[in-house]
């Protein structure tokens, strides 16, 4: 078990998301950052889609009330074991007794802004549905279906079957960095509707950068910055949407739909984050801002291969260390 001492706003359990409900009505959920999470679990040697706890509010600390091996992946948030700094992206051993603290995250050399506990053999909370993630609008799957409280008991397995300590990870965003004139980008390809727009709008599109707003959640990032007309007045029916379409309601402001957006909506689509970039967008902070890139199928391909090979690396490196004796658990 471990037991949270003290959690921020909307502290969550989730793994890599609850796929192929759509057409119940049941949206993905899941990590905000699927690569921080799989790297967590690469380096406890857990199924990469074992659940962790996604933290995006701190300060964070939890009571470990069994020995187990963990690592604290995402946002650099200073974590310390007891009084003892240790380090983010690394399998770290915790005895039975210890506190895990998290602090409000570094500014570091690529934007961050959620952390995420992964422990040896998963956070143990039941399947619905599939998967073990937090359905916030629903209500159900993760802890109660429920972020996560002060004094809240969280269960964890005993520990992993070959969980090892003392080696880490570098992170994606130091490794695969992408930018466009200085500021954080993702990659994005037009959607249905993209033509329906006026000129001016596609080159705002493109050339601007655009704030992520207070009003942004887990369900959807709301942007400001320049106004996007449509060359008429456009009205839709309601139809399927996944995370990443980036939809512009009547304000003219665009809204990114992320994990915990509902399967469908009207708005129209202007374009569509590719499933590369998506943990990018999930660690951009509130305040920031975030410029779009437009790429081609081929190149949206591209992208998730490198992305796939850095999870590979991770796995190969892992599996490398410890085949040559790395410390056990």
């Amino acid at each position: 078990m471990i037991e949270v001492l003290s959690a921020g706003a909307l502290a969550t359990v989730q793994d890599l998301g609850r796929t192929g409900s759509l057409n119940l009505g049941v949206g993905w959920s899941g990590a905000m950052d699927p690569l921080a999470l799989a790297a967590g679990n690469i380096l406890l040697r857990n199924d990469e889609n074992a659940a962790g706890i996604e933290i995006p509010v701190f300060p964070f600390r939890v009571r470990f009330a069994r020995s187990t091996v963990f690592a604290v992946t995402g946002a650099d948030c200073a974590p310390r074991l007891d009084d003892r700094p240790i380090l983010p992206w690394w399998a770290q051993c915790a005895e039975a007794g210890q506190v895990l603290s998290l602090a409000v995250p570094k500014k570091a050399n690529w934007q961050a802004s959620r952390a995420y506990l992964c422990i040896a053999g998963g956070i143990d909370v039941p399947l619905v549905l599939g998967s073990r993630s937090t359905q916030l609008r629903g209500a159900f799957g993760g802890h109660q279906g429920r972020p996560l409280h002060e004094g809240d008991v969280v269960p964890i397995p005993g520990p992993g079957r070959q969980a090892r300590s003392g080696f880490g990870l570098i992170p994606p965003g130091l490794v695969l960095p992408f930018e466009a004139d200085g500021v954080p980008a993702v990659r994005v390809l037009p959607a249905a509707e993209y033509e329906c727009f006026t000129p001016a709008s596609h080159d705002a599109l493109w050339s601007t950068p655009w704030k992520i707003t207070p009003q942004s959640n887990r369900y959807g990032y709301r942007l400001a910055g320049s106004e996007l007309k449509p060359v008429r007045p456009l009205e839709l029916r309601s139809h399927g949407i996944v995370p990443g379409v980036i939809q512009v309601p009547h304000g003219g402001q665009p809204i990114i739909q992320m994990r915990d957006a509902q399967p469908s909506g009207g708005y129209p689509k202007i374009g569509t984050v590719v499933e590369a970039d998506l943990w990018r967008l999930g660690q951009a902070p509130i305040g920031s801002h975030v410029r779009f890139v437009r790429c081609s199928w081929d190149q949206a391909l591209d992208a998730l291969a490198e992305t796939r090979r850095w999870v590979a690396n991770a796995r190969r490196l892992v599996e490398l260390h410890c085949s040559h004796g790395g410390s056990d658990d």
